[in-house]
């Protein structure tokens, strides 16, 4: 008699999907699977499986276009294929099986909490520390932003609102550089620049995510 399950456990890492992939294939996509067979078995009413923009692949800098619901997946790193393919799962589940499922696919979040391996804590508490900020390459790969708190209403939504079988973006409309989101923590916390040290490029480092949310904006309210 549960009336949903909110899916949002993943390994997440890029950098370690990209030093060992075992873990996010057996936790992201078996571990997928695992969880969609004990809904369909209790009959779980609603099973909300929130994924990520990085399984449509990369953007050029200048491309005017942003990632759709419709967009071709084309994941680059193992994080962004294991992700792709608990999706297929997800989306199988409802045409083979008829669950009642819901994908949404979210750009880069920041907030509260978060683990601090990621990009944005993992610098804020370098900074703190004096320790370095290690930035990958030239910095110019762009990501869009959005704070926690957005997402999770956007996941509200569309467990309330969204059409069954249906895949929902969710951006904060506010790309950035990674430059620039490293020197804006340096000039917040007011330490040195000189913290801010250039690193060798991770291997198939996406360029650019940008996400299109109108259809979550039309059909949710969000």
């Amino acid at each position: 008699e549960t009336d949903a399950v909110f899916h949002f456990a993943a390994e997440s890492h890029v950098d370690r999907s990209i030093l060992s992939a075992a873990d996010f294939v057996r936790t992201n996509v078996l571990g997928t699977q695992v969880v969609l067979d004990v809904a369909r078995h209790r009959g779980v009413k609603r099973f909300i499986h929130i994924s990520t923009d990085e399984v449509y692949g990369s953007l050029a800098l200048d491309d005017p276009t942003r990632f759709t619901e419709t967009t071709p997946l084309n994941p680059t790193s193992p994080y962004a294929a294991s992700k792709a393919s608990s999706d297929h799962l997800v989306l199988a589940a409802h045409r083979t099986h008829g669950l009642d499922v819901v994908v949404t696919r979210c750009s880069n979040n920041y907030g509260p909490y978060q683990f601090p391996e990621k990009f944005i804590p993992l610098f804020v508490t370098n900074a703190l520390e004096g320790a370095p900020l290690p930035l990958y390459g030239d910095g110019r790969n762009v990501r869009d932003w959005i704070h926690v708190e957005d997402h999770v209403r956007g996941v509200f939504l569309a467990w309330r609102l969204g059409q069954s079988g249906a895949v929902y973006n969710f951006g904060g409309d506010c790309e950035r550089a990674n430059k620039d989101i490293a020197m804006r923590i340096v000039e917040l916390l007011k330490v040195d620049t000189a913290l801010i040290r250039r690193v060798a490029d991770r291997p198939a480092h996406d360029l650019r995510y940008a996400t299109d949310a109108s259809r979550a904006k039309e059909e949710l309210g969000w």
